[in-house]
């Protein structure tokens, strides 16, 4: 994954180049943003992705303008962010945030092998939560042909880690400020039912060991 374009020029101690460290970030982060260029405007558009193998994953409608461009043929970025504190220094300066974060480089292809096609939509549905495309119905022949679905090798992607606590100039170390971490993690809330659905119909039992013991409701 490391090439010339991915291997971080400032602040290497921090760089990962490594699949088992690439693709987990990239499978904790919900949301991806996706850099191109139309007619000389960039553009950065936010979107869901999906991992399957070396082969990332975004999707959207046909006529969609952003995924347009790139099965045209523009070059894109893919990046992904996940905050895992805010590092609190004596200074100003060294304030910071423990994060991780991936970027991805490379030319997006059209998917149009059917099977891989719907490879990639239960993929997004896991992405959602893990286990759910089994409880909810596969789409369609008229989804699959509206929905046009584009795959990124992981083939030029680095990532860049910062974690720990912060540091101060030396002599800044005796100043009577509070220092040190404040952790940040997403967690899930309760469930709740759809007002339509049927009052008798439980929350799935397999899905529901992934939220942290929030009871669903309705």
């Amino acid at each position: 994954m490391q090439t010339a374009r991915t291997t971080l020029k400032r602040q290497r101690d921090r760089g990962a180049y490594d699949a088992e460290t690439v693709h987990a970030i990239l499978d904790e982060a919900l949301v991806c943003h996706l850099g191109f260029a139309l007619d000389d405007q960039p553009f950065v558009i936010p979107t869901i992705h999906a991992r399957v193998n070396d082969v990332l994953y975004v999707h959207g409608a046909v006529a969609n303008r952003a995924l347009g461009a790139l099965r045209a043929g523009a070059p894109c970025c893919l990046t992904v962010t996940l905050v895992d504190g805010l590092v609190l220094a004596r200074s100003a300066f060294h304030h910071s945030m423990n994060y991780r974060s991936v970027v991805v480089l490379g030319q997006a292809r059209e998917v149009t092998n059917v099977n891989e096609k719907q490879a990639a939509f239960a993929a997004f549905v896991e992405k959602t939560m893990r286990g759910r495309s089994a409880h909810c119905r596969p789409p369609n022949e008229t989804e699959i042909r509206t929905t046009q679905v584009l795959r990124l090798p992981l083939e030029e992607a680095s990532a860049k880690v910062r974690q720990g606590p912060p540091i101060d100039d030396e002599a800044d170390y005796a100043l009577p400020h509070w220092a040190g971490v404040v952790p940040l993690r997403l967690t899930a809330g309760t469930p709740e039912a759809d007002a339509r659905l049927p009052s008798e119909t439980p929350f799935p039992h397999d899905l529901a060991r992934d939220l942290d013991g929030a009871s669903p409701t309705g």
